[in-house]
């Protein structure tokens, strides 16, 4: 480490705060973005530097204006509220970069409703009204259910359910059906925080009506099945039927739940692959009350949607945890412009971008990877290997968990590692995310957007040509 006064003397080096704002390079950024905003990324910016000189952490930064300057616009650009960013990743549904891309048209509703917007308001009596009776109509309509509910997600739409409906009482559910998701959410604990008492049955791969037969005493709430949307446990296996276990609690006059977890208003036969089972044969299996996420394979905002028999879900928009979990008007916006696409199946696929991302034949990907990959050829420094190859996307966040989807990647080997190329692209404005393969960077083409591949490609170019 070098001694400490020339540590001091490096530190005597960086740029003052008002040095930085009232230079020439920051000028235009702080006509534009404001003085305050600025000041707030240049303070950021020179108590970073001040670390890595203390610490001699990297290379010895440049201290000069203009470096630290450029610095600070970096810093501005990168930390935009929630930065855009591209996926090539080739999971659909991925977590870390905000799961669902929603529909253009409910983004565009979202804007409308930054605004003021008839939330709560029935615009012909001038009575209010629930905010998501709009979402309800439609959730009723394209499910069955007699009444819809919606929270702001689905482990709040799940707390609802068991306060409302066995609190202080058991509730009946399989081992096997024990989930965890992210976020350290766990079925065990969810029916502890809403005052119910877990009754598990079965084993982790066998569980049989008798066992929730032999489980139902007078002090039983409820039962509880929890499709496994983010793991399946195969082999030596067997579980009851939906539809026999919601006869035996109507047999003992007991409400039967049904978490679905990701949820899909599509059959299987509509999306085309997978098995995940359609949020309406739950409804017709004898469920009573069934929840599902919103930004999973609906496509939409976070959101938690509980359907149901219409005296069970009154319960629960009366129950005084409803107020605290209720979705605000941006949810209610996106999710009733996502649900409208629903109506319209024969569309369906070219509005919705994640049944158009889980559905697209590989034969149609092709063409896209092929002049993904000219472009990027063409445009690299000499050395650069770039190739088309078939690789697999998957769904993400827990949803179809089994399920390999056919794709096409466009594979990139250059004078960087792969790890240092795909920090390189994490790194740049807008970020482009790609996933290791076979020692190569891949550009997964099924989850790019539309209208960014040609993105995707300056931005390897521009990295491959001013090599980090």
């Amino acid at each position: 480490m070098a001694p400490a006064d020339e540590r001091q003397a490096l530190l005597r080096q960086l740029p003052k705060v008002d040095a930085l704002l009232d230079g020439e390079p920051l000028a235009p950024l702080v006509s534009e973005r404001g003085r305050g905003v600025v000041a707030y990324h240049v303070r950021r910016t020179l108590g970073s530097l001040r670390s890595q000189l203390l610490n001699e952490t990297g290379t010895a930064p440049r201290l000069d204006l203009p470096s630290v300057s450029a610095a600070v616009a970096k810093s501005v650009d990168r930390n935009e509220p929630l930065p855009r960013v591209l996926n090539a990743t080739g999971v659909i549904l991925h977590s870390g970069l905000g799961r669902a891309p929603m529909a253009p048209v409910a983004t565009e509703a979202i804007v409308r409703a930054g605004g003021y917007s008839l939330l709560e308001v029935d615009r012909t009596k001038g009575d209010r009204h629930p905010r998501d009776a709009r979402a309800a109509a439609m959730l009723c309509e394209l499910t069955g259910a007699e009444a819809a509910l919606v929270v702001n997600n689905n482990a709040a739409a799940t707390l609802l359910i068991l306060s409302t409906l066995a609190r202080g009482l058991g509730v009946i559910c399989s081992r096997g059906e024990m989930v965890e998701i992210g976020g350290s959410f766990r079925i065990p604990d969810v029916m502890e925080a809403s005052g119910c008492n877990l009754v598990a049955v079965g084993t982790t791969n066998k569980t049989h009506l008798a066992d929730y037969e032999n489980a139902i005493t007078k002090d039983t709430g409820a039962l509880l099945v929890v499709h496994t949307s983010n793991y399946r446990i195969v082999g030596f296996t067997s579980s009851p039927p939906l539809g026999e276990i919601s006869k035996l609690a109507r047999d003992h006059g007991l409400p039967c739940i049904h978490d679905l977890g990701s949820g899909s208003l599509l059959s299987p036969e509509e999306l085309g692959m997978g098995d995940e089972p359609p949020v309406g044969r739950s409804l017709s299996d004898g469920a009573d009350v069934v929840c599902m996420s919103g930004d999973k394979l609906l496509g939409g905002p976070q959101a938690g949607i509980i359907l149901g028999k219409e005296e069970i879900v009154e319960r629960m928009r009366n129950h005084p945890l409803a107020r605290a979990l209720r979705i605000d008007k941006m949810t209610v916006a996106a999710l009733e412009a996502t649900l409208a696409l629903f109506l319209d199946r024969d569309r369906l696929c070219e509005d919705h971008p994640v049944t158009r991302m889980i559905a697209e034949p590989v034969d149609a990907l092709h063409p896209r990877a092929d002049a993904l990959a000219n472009t990027i050829r063409n445009g690299s420094p000499e050395g650069t290997a770039v190739e088309v190859l078939e690789i697999t996307s998957e769904t993400g966040s827990g949803a179809l968990p089994t399920l390999q989807i056919p794709s096409v990647a466009v594979a990139i080997k250059g004078t960087l590692s792969p790890d240092a190329l795909a920090r390189a692209l994490r790194e740049y404005h807008p970020a482009l995310f790609t996933r290791i393969h076979e020692d190569h960077v891949c550009l997964d083409v099924r989850t790019l957007l539309p209208g960014e591949d040609d993105e995707a490609a300056a931005i390897v170019v521009e990295v491959l040509t001013h090599d980090p």
